[in-house]
Parts: structure tokens; C-alpha cells; sequence
């Protein structure tokens, strides 16, 4: 489904993506772990071309997002991208937020679109909200929408950027448990966060990263067998 082959990336003179080969497969999710700095973000925000790589490959389902034939539209609305700071459009209403890129990238008509950001806001437990602002909402709330605004437009692909890291601990379960109905319906997902103990309530496979580089990854039903010099157990240990 997502396929990395040897991809380096610069920012000047500073090499943040080194040597990256990695595989996910359809329906998996993959937790990538690791310090601030590591790249774990700059990684994927490679995938919907958000960010340019310089060296290597990187296919979804086929298709090079490096090449010059590729349509980024295209890829965008297979490869959906939730933010850190949920970037929702504060001068919208939650319904409004969801309908706006379905429109403008689906075309879709305006009552076919309400529809469908309904039927997700049932989905994410937030239907009662359609009316409301973001500002009027709790940060795991406007997380929810932001996961609903990406599923509007049908991806095959959900990235997630450090999707707790922004919200209280209590609210830190709501995230988690959509993450898990999402995995339930067969989503492929790539979740980025430094906190390991949200990582394995969430990943069939976890993957550690240091200076650009994966250092280590292991399913995540078997990293309680792994030797205690094991990077994913020593970083466990510090992040705990």
C-alpha cells in the first residue's frame, strides 16, 4: 500500500530523512515512535507530498509521489492527513468544516455533502455538534472533527501527526478509541507520536525512529519478548 525505497530528505545542509525503507501494508496500522526531531513527522508528511524528498521512492499503492506525472489532488484524496493542531477553519461551523473540501475537490453537491459529514459526526459521536464553532469545542472534540473532515473524502489512507499531543490525558482515550473503531473497518493508517504506551493500544506494528534513521520495529504482540537491550524497550522505558 505505501512503500518507502531508500528515501533521503534535507533541509540545507541537515540530512532528517536517512536511507528510509519501510513497507505498510493495506489495512495495517503503523505507529511510528520516537524523540522530538527524529522525523517521524517530516516522514509522513512525504507521503501526501507535503513535504519534497530529494533521494529514493516512495509508492502508494503504484503510484511514485515523487514523479512529475503524478496529480497531487489525486493522491490527496486517497491519502487523507490529520494534524497536530487539528487546523480546522475557525470561521466555519463544525458541519461547515466537513463540507468544504468535499465540495471543492469531490464536487460534490452541497446536500450530498451534508449527508455524508453527518453520517461521519454520527460516526465520531459528535452528531448533537453540527451547529457549533470550533472555539466552543474541547480539544479532543475539534480532534474528532478533523478525523471526520479527512474521512469525508474518502481516503484509502489516514495519516495521523502526534494525534494526543495536543489534548489533555483524559481526552486522550476519545482519539484512541476512534483510531480503534477506524482500524476495526480495515482503514490503513500511519499514526506518528512519541507516546508508546498510546502506540501499542493502537498498532499492529510499531517502528522506531532516531536521527532519521528507523532504528528498530517489531509487531506490536511481540515486543514483550524482545531482549531488554532492544531500542523499542529502552525508549519504552524512557517514555513511560
Amino acid at each position: 500500500m505505501i512503500e518507502f525505497q531508500r528515501v533521503n530528505k534535507y533541509y540545507g545542509k541537515s540530512h532528517v530523512l536517512r536511507d528510509i525503507t519501510m513497507t505498510v501494508s493495506r489495512g495495517e496500522v503503523v505507529v511510528i515512535c520516537g524523540p522530538s526531531g527524529s522525523g517521524k513527522s517530516t516522514l509522513i508528511k512525504c507521503v501526501n507530498a507535503l513535504e519534497p524528498y530529494q533521494d529514493g521512492h516512495i509508492l502508494v499503492d503504484g503510484i511514485d509521489v515523487g514523479g512529475k506525472a503524478r496529480s497531487t489532488t489525486h493522491l490527496r484524496r486517497r491519502v487523507g492527513m490529520v494534524f497536530q493542531n487539528f487546523e480546522l477553519y475557525p470561521h466555519l461551523s463544525v458541519i461547515e468544516n466537513i463540507c468544504l473540501a468535499q465540495r471543492v475537490v469531490l464536487k460534490r453537491p452541497a446536500e450530498e455533502a451534508r449527508e455524508r459529514a453527518r453520517r461521519l459526526l454520527d460516526q465520531v459521536g459528535l452528531k448533537d455538534k453540527e451547529a457549533a464553532y470550533p472555539m466552543n469545542l474541547s480539544g479532543g472534540q475539534q480532534q474528532r472533527i478533523a478525523i471526520a473532515r479527512a474521512l469525508a473524502l474518502d481516503p484509502e489512507i489516514m495519516l495521523f501527526d502526534e494525534p494526543t499531543s495536543a489534548l489533555d490525558p483524559e481526552l486522550v482515550s476519545e482519539v484512541q478509541s476512534l483510531l480503534r473503531d477506524l482500524a476495526s473497518r480495515g482503514m490503513t493508517m500511519v499514526v506518528v507520536t512519541h507516546e508508546m504506551r498510546f502506540a501499542l493500544k493502537v498498532a499492529d506494528r510499531v517502528m522506531l525512529m532516531s536521527k532519521g534513521r528507523i532504528v528498530e520495529e517489531a509487531p506490536t504482540a511481540g515486543i514483550a519478548r524482545l531482549p531488554k537491550e532492544s531500542e523499542i524497550v529502552r525508549y519504552m522505558r524512557l517514555s513511560s
